[in-house]
């Protein structure tokens, strides 16, 4: 049977609306059933801890538990890729930061393209960076360190958490920065690097706030700058990095992140709730105890975010010629 011109029309418009009408109805239910935030660290870390509050945070706002699994291995990577082959639903989520923005670049061979595969749901927090000398140096500012630098090239070493690490890229940004000469020291973790810190062994390290804010406190370490565009509440009489080099800004950041090709309308109401989280004054104390602050960001925002970090850790660790060990 030929269908009237006007009725056929009608009937395809109908049709052609019904992925949109099912995409906004799936949002308007989501959650249905308990969502996976997968998380490449051990339990216990701060990015564990981290998304452990944002997951009762949304259980409570949306009705259905948000459970945290831990996926440690591979430097996250293992933990991206199964949210990357996840069905593009909204029920298995990444919380993922810096440390994979380096990856994008660090590994040439990676079974996915964070920026092509993850969709950016929201930013979580941002964690500051304080450059840190041992007491056995002498110099007391950024200037006078990079001065006592230049008088001994080769003959001071930087300690990292390891290869490919944000203190390792942030320490290699401030020596192409700065065109001081410094040997890299890797550590399985920060406590083993900042021990030897202490002891002099090594003798500066880039460092997150919250792991050497009670070191620095008690004198055994001396702090010289904060790496961060501007100062931070934990130490408030620091100067930045920027003060003396312009242009100089590290720290690390975390946040959510979806399959590609999760409908807007959900990724829409993640952001919208985790946003809502951020400005709770509770989570925001929570945020400041793991020594972060909170980074409120729009899916577009959080995105672009991602995208600068891949291009600013990729240039350092093209230039400085980093690669796996």
């Amino acid at each position: 049977m030929k269908l009237p011109r006007r009725r056929f029309l009608r009937l395809a418009a109908g049709t052609a609306s019904l992925p949109a009408v099912t995409r906004f109805a799936q949002a308007q239910t989501y959650p249905t059933r308990p969502v996976r935030v997968i998380v490449g660290f051990p339990a216990g870390g701060g990015s564990d801890i981290t998304a452990r509050l944002m997951g009762q945070w949304l259980s409570e706002r949306l009705g259905q538990p948000f459970v945290v699994e831990n996926r440690p291995g591979a430097a996250t990577n293992i933990a991206t890729e199964a949210v990357v082959r996840a069905p593009a639903d909204g029920y298995a989520l990444l919380l993922f930061g810096s440390s994979s923005a380096i990856n994008a670049t660090f590994y040439e061979k990676l079974p996915f393209d964070l920026i092509r595969d993850i969709a950016p749901v929201a930013g979580i927090n941002r964690v500051p960076y304080v450059m840190v000398v041992s007491a056995s140096v002498p110099a007391k500012s950024v200037p006078e360190f990079i001065t006592y630098a230049k008088a001994n090239p080769g003959k001071i070493n930087m300690a990292s958490s390891g290869n490919g690490s944000v203190q390792h890229v942030s320490g290699e940004l401030f020596k192409m920065m700065t065109g001081v000469s410094m040997v890299h020291v890797p550590y399985r973790g920060a406590a083993p690097a900042l021990t030897d810190l202490i002891s002099g062994q090594v003798q500066v390290m880039f460092d997150a706030v919250s792991s050497s804010i009670d070191y620095i406190r008690s004198g055994k370490l001396r702090a010289l700058a904060m790496t961060t565009a501007a100062r931070s509440e934990a130490l408030p009489d620091l100067p930045t990095v920027s003060d003396f080099v312009p242009g100089y800004e590290t720290s690390s950041w975390s946040g959510i992140g979806a399959p590609k090709n999760t409908p807007t309308e959900i990724i829409d109401k993640l952001s919208q709730e985790i946003n809502a989280a951020l400005a709770d004054p509770k989570i925001k104390a929570r945020l400041a105890d793991l020594g972060s602050v909170p980074m409120p960001m729009s899916p577009a925002n959080f995105g672009k975010l991602i995208a600068e970090s891949v291009e600013k850790w990729g240039n350092v660790l093209r230039a400085a010629n980093i690669k796996p060990e």
